[in-house]
């Protein structure tokens, strides 16, 4: 399948990194630490959501703010060798251009916008990016809206950022809860099944992972091929 854009958006954990150890270790520290059950944190999806909509769904009120600092700190402070990337992240966003992508995402100059939108926090995201030697143009995260995913907020205000029609946008997600955010911002959708199965995820395009698509740049923005 063929898809011509203006921007790329991009999911952070289990899209372009794999962070899902740290996570699971670490929300499991968290929870131990805050006394919530194994059943109760058992049935919290984790995957794709800001950690404030996790926390105030476990806690009361007047401890959210404390418990959100500690889960942030417990993930920055794991972030070394937490943050893996998947398969063909490198050849995506490396600079000089790898011969799969016709122009890098960050060689200087390049016509491809593209930003980076994550559930993490700010501090945690650029973290996480870091580890992976990721440098996005555009960085949306959690403390940068008031609605996550599954709102289109996050998306709305990348495209917003980088001055493109949101129609102009694909994203590319692998949780359905960001799939969602983008099909409600209208924009493009190709899900990657590094963290669901295929059946769990409703896109446009549904491919293993960023191995699955190669694009070259137009004078107009970016054409996107993936094989289905």
């Amino acid at each position: 399948m063929k898809i011509h854009a203006e921007a790329l958006l991009f999911d952070n954990d289990g899209t372009l990194v794999s962070s899902m150890a740290s996570v699971t270790r670490c929300w499991t520290t968290w929870a131990q630490e805050y006394g919530i059950t194994a059943e109760d944190f058992g049935r919290v999806e984790l995957h794709g959501r800001p950690a404030v909509e996790i926390v105030a769904g476990l806690l009361p009120a007047d401890v959210v703010p404390e418990a959100l600092a500690r889960i942030e700190q417990l993930e920055v402070e794991d972030v070394a060798g937490g943050a893996v990337l998947l398969p063909c992240t490198a050849a995506l966003l490396a600079s000089p251009p790898s011969p799969k992508f016709s122009a890098s995402l960050e060689q200087g100059g390049a016509p491809i916008r593209w930003a980076v939108v994550t559930s993490a926090t700010r501090r945690l995201g650029e973290a996480r990016l870091t580890e992976a030697g990721i440098r996005p143009q555009n960085l949306i995260s959690a403390d940068a809206i008031t609605r996550g995913k599954p709102d289109p907020e996050p998306f709305l205000l990348a495209a917003a950022r980088l001055g493109v029609d949101p129609a102009r946008c694909v994203v590319f997600e692998d949780a359905p809860a960001g799939l969602a955010a983008g099909r409600a911002a209208g924009m493009t959708t190709v899900a990657l099944t590094t963290t669901h199965r295929a059946e769990e995820l409703v896109a446009d395009v549904v491919v293993k992972d960023l191995s699955a698509v190669s694009a070259q740049a137009t004078a107009g923005g970016v054409e996107i091929t993936t094989a289905e």
